[in-house]
């Protein structure tokens, strides 16, 4: 029936849409029209056929999304109470973000710790207390947040000290499951670009990959930050697990599918016109899920200048649970399989992304041009490109810096600062900047107020 129905229409060549297209141009030129190029230097067409596709064979999930609601542990009943809420009203997952000692018994009471999957993002290390707690849960269902290199990038110091820290992570491999997380939403959030980001991804990896060999390789995952570029975001997700399945190669491991935790970014969200976030959230959550995430936590409208609340906490959560439920995208990582312009943009993402990576191998490794302050500069160039982009209205972001609602008051509703604090501390290396694009922008509107 289908060949039936295909063979009533004569197959037509990319050549021949090029020269119908050129046809309508009246002479204007087709590369000046109708190309563009991206930050990233890949030139975009109007039109993809069968020819671009790449017949990648991609390792996603098995399994639909988790959504997953993110909570800041500083009490922990209330913590506990506010877990077992947020699984009784769609969430299936839960982040607990731990700044000091965790008493984990009394923050897990009545969670299914065999079936609900859990991430623990810690401020600190404290291996004794995660091998704890890994052995509490005795589950494959838990993840570490444990990240020495994205700390030390982020902050410019290691926890203790390089060996120290080492030395920690070492003993929690040793006791822990899913215990090396690599940060990759330090790059999104500071400006890098997309094969920039997959590239330090994959080095950050690799580092590890080196100094505890090949056996750790199952113990990694991934934390990705999603931006507001909606194909090149789905396309970003799927670049990076060839681009992981590759590297696993090379060290004989057997192919394994990446864990992906995914989130929106916060180098595009907003003060003014807060309601935008939704939108930008809700686009780039539906980017994580059709990129095949693992994992999705959404940001609540209002987290830029709000305390956590419960109604923000509950709309961002019910973004996840409409795109799940009544877009019916429950199990949707498949869906962008076959897809001409994506699966291009994904194979060029790919092959740019591991050219930066080979780069970075033959100078020395990423944490050494880390310590050198080489992917800082190669980050801040693109920053101030990015920014640059924004400032002259290139870049749009709606209520910003285009079509400004000039009634909206903020400094009357802010309860937390918004925007980038300026460190004093002594540092070991430059620290990689993460700043939302808006922040001097709506300085100006915050005095003018």
């Amino acid at each position: 029936m289908d060949n039936y129905l295909f063979n009533e229409f004569q197959e037509v060549t990319s050549q021949a849409w090029k020269t119908k297209i050129q046809v309508d141009l009246k002479g204007a030129d087709y590369n000046d029209t109708l190309l563009w190029k991206t930050n990233e230097g890949i030139t975009v067409k109007p039109f993809y056929t069968k020819e671009d596709r790449t017949q990648q064979n991609i390792h996603l999930p098995k399994k639909e999304f988790n959504i997953c609601q993110s909570i800041t542990v500083e009490d922990e009943k209330k913590a506990n109470s506010l877990a077992n809420d947020y699984l009784k009203r769609g969430a299936n997952s839960i982040e607990f973000i731990v700044n000091n000692h965790l008493d984990y018994k009394t923050l897990l009471i009545n969670i299914d710790l065999q079936n609900t999957v859990l991430y623990f993002r810690f401020k600190h290390l404290n291996s004794k207390l995660i091998s704890d707690i890994s052995e509490f849960i005795n589950s494959d269902n838990s993840y570490f947040n444990i990240d020495i290199i994205g700390n030390l990038a982020s902050t410019g110091n290691w926890y203790k000290s390089q060996n120290e820290d080492h030395t920690e992570i070492e003993s929690i491999i040793k006791n822990a499951t899913n215990s090396i997380c690599v940060n990759t939403s330090i790059y999104q959030n500071s400006g890098a670009t997309i094969t920039q980001q997959l590239a330090y991804t994959l080095a950050h990896a690799n580092e590890y990959l080196n100094h505890f060999d090949k056996e750790a390789a199952h113990k990694i995952h991934f934390n990705f930050s999603i931006g507001s570029n909606y194909f090149f975001e789905i396309a970003k997700t799927r670049a990076f697990r060839i681009l992981w399945n590759s590297l696993l190669k090379e060290y004989d491991v057997k192919e394994t599918t990446a864990h992906i935790f995914s989130q929106p970014s916060l180098r595009n969200k907003t003060l003014y016109d807060y309601n935008v976030n939704m939108l930008r959230t809700t686009s780039e959550c539906m980017s994580a899920i059709l990129g095949g995430a693992d994992t999705i936590t959404n940001l609540s409208y209002d987290k830029l200048f709000h305390k956590p609340n419960e109604f923000g906490e509950r709309i961002s959560r019910n973004q996840l649970l409409v795109l799940k439920e009544e877009c019916e995208l429950e199990s949707a990582q498949h869906i962008a399989n076959g897809t001409y312009y994506i699966e291009s943009l994904t194979n060029q993402l790919a092959q740019q992304a591991l050219d930066i990576f080979k780069q970075i191998e033959n100078g020395g490794g990423f944490l050494k041009q880390l310590q050198e302050g080489t992917i800082q500069r190669k980050i801040a160039e693109s920053a101030i490109k990015e920014q640059e982009q924004f400032d002259n209205g290139l870049l749009v972001l709606l209520g910003t810096n285009k079509i400004q609602n000039e009634k909206d008051k903020m400094k009357s509703d802010i309860e937390i600062d918004p925007f980038l604090k300026k460190r004093n501390k002594k540092t070991l290396i430059q620290p990689i900047i993460q700043k939302r694009l808006a922040e001097k922008l709506e300085q100006e509107r915050l005095e003018n107020e």
